[in-house]
Parts: structure tokens; sequence; C-alpha cells
């Protein structure tokens, strides 16, 4: 099975293809317009339906929410490890690279489900990450353009193309494009407690989206974790019974990464382990 087929550059060039068509489409219902008298102030929620369809028709929406640039102070979000499984590139497995940013579709927010020609799908709580990025060197305005790598383990505490029975896999792997508003966002499921770390999702930090084919141009690797309380509520549901023996035998302060502190990589949690649960988190780098 080729799972590296045209990778990052061929879903640019797609993007590209449809933006044109899209743009092409938008002169023509402006011309028109501009020849037909305005029926009611209401006429602003047809294009914002309009907007909304054009960016799913992509692949690549993800607004995280609809907030506005930020100006001010911020704390650059702490630098951690990608840990072993990064699948962007810089580590090996069975004694190939392991990279999942040159494979077709790797662009995309919904992660729940393999691409690229594998099947799996992870099974789990349904998780809405929403990441808003801030430049630090830059009055904290928000990073529009730029593009977030996030990968996290599936409720057996797995990782796709390195854990045992997974490594066919792809799941839970994706790159999202910042809005205007720095914002961006990621369809899921509530990762699981491996032992011997706190819960956690990874990610890295690009400058565009064309430079997120290559891990060489990151400029922030990080992590972040989710609230006590959530994580006692979302492993009752099925599948995550390894994850409450693992998490009681866990705490930030013996984690190897969130042990000097969490309060730039706690996520703010709503929902519950029924309906799912959508995170939020600030993340300010140095743009």
């Amino acid at each position: 099975m080729d799972l590296h087929d045209h990778g990052l550059a061929s879903d640019l060039e797609m993007m590209r293809r449809q933006a044109a068509e899209r743009r092409q489409v938008l002169r023509w219902l402006l011309a028109g317009a501009a020849t037909v008298p305005l029926m009611s102030c209401g006429g602003g929620s047809d294009a914002s339906s309009t907007a909304a369809s054009s960016g799913a028709s992509t692949g690549t929406s993800g607004t995280a929410t609809d907030a506005t640039p930020a100006t001010g102070a911020c704390t650059v979000i702490p630098e951690e490890t990608g840990g072993p499984y990064p699948a962007d590139g810089t580590n090996t497995n069975g004694g190939s690279i392991i990279n999942v940013l040159n494979q077709s579709g790797v662009v995309r927010s919904d992660i729940r489900a393999s691409f690229n020609g594998a099947t799996g799908v992870a099974a789990g709580v349904p998780l809405t990450i929403k990441l808003q990025l801030l430049n630090a060197s830059g009055s904290c305005a928000s990073l529009a353009g730029y593009a977030v790598y996030l990968w996290h383990c599936d409720r057996e505490g797995l990782y796709s193309l390195y854990s045992s029975g997974v490594t066919a896999q792809n799941y839970l792997r994706g790159v999202q494009e910042t809005d205007s508003a720095g914002n961006v966002g990621f369809t899921t499921i509530f990762p699981g407690c491996y032992a011997g770390r706190m819960p956690h999702v990874h990610f890295e930090v690009y400058p565009s989206l064309a430079k997120a084919a290559s891990a060489a141009n990151r400029l922030k690797t990080s992590q972040f974790t989710f609230p006590m309380a959530t994580l006692n509520e979302a492993y009752t549901a099925s599948g995550y019974t390894a994850s409450v023996r693992n998490l009681a035998q866990i705490s930030y302060a013996t984690d190897n990464v969130f042990r000097d502190g969490t309060s730039l990589q706690m996520a703010t949690v709503t929902g519950n382990a029924t309906d799912g649960y959508v995170v939020t988190l600030t993340v300010a780098v140095n743009g």
C-alpha cells in the first residue's frame, strides 16, 4: 500500500485550483448583484452561508472561534519534546523514516479516520480542538496563514504509524491553516492515558501551510493537557478502562513534560463524556 502518494504539495495545488474556481464564481455573483436592487439588510446571512460553504469545500476548514486579533502582552508557550511518535520525518520506525507530512490528504480538519489508502477510524469520546495562534513578538496580534500539525494517541494509548497493531494506520494526525484571526480547529477523539504520561496532545507550528511539508521549518513544538476533572469524567466512557488505571499512577507534578507547570498548556474545556468535549487554548509563539 502506497501511503506517500503526492503529499502536501499535491494538496496545496488542488486547494489553489479550488480557490481560483471560487473566486471566479464570486466575481460572477458580484457582477450580477450590481444590477439587482437590494431587497433587505438581511442579505448578509446569505453571504455568510456562501463563505462557510466555500471554506468547507476545501477540506481545510477548522475555524476555532470568531475572535478578533489580540493586542497586548502574552507569554510564549513552552517548547516541548515531540516525543517518539511525531511522524514528521525526524525519526524512524522499523528502519524506515516516518513522515505523515508527505502523505496526500494530511491537510484536514477531521482527523479521526486514516487517509491516503489506510481505512482505520479511531473510536472514542468526540473532541473538538480549537487553537488560536498569537504573535508574542508582535503585540500578540493574531497569526493568520500559519499552519499547525497536530497529533495524539487513540483511546487505547496507541500512536498510528508506530504502535503495534496500528502501524498501517495514520489517523489522529492532521494539518490545518490558521484563518484571519489566527484560529484553527480539529475534530478528533479524546486521547487515552498511557502508562507514564499525563494525557496530552502534541502540535507543531509552521510559518505557512507550504512550509508545513518539512519539519525543518517548524517554529514551535509543544503539548497541551486537560483538567483533572475532565480526565476523570472522560474516562468513564466505554473503551477507556486502561486510562483509568494509568491516570491513577501519574500526576502533573510527576509528568516529565508538565511537572514544571501547566499554566500555558492547560486547555479550557466544555462538554461531557456523553456528548463530547470542546477544548480551547491560546498559543503564543514568536511569529
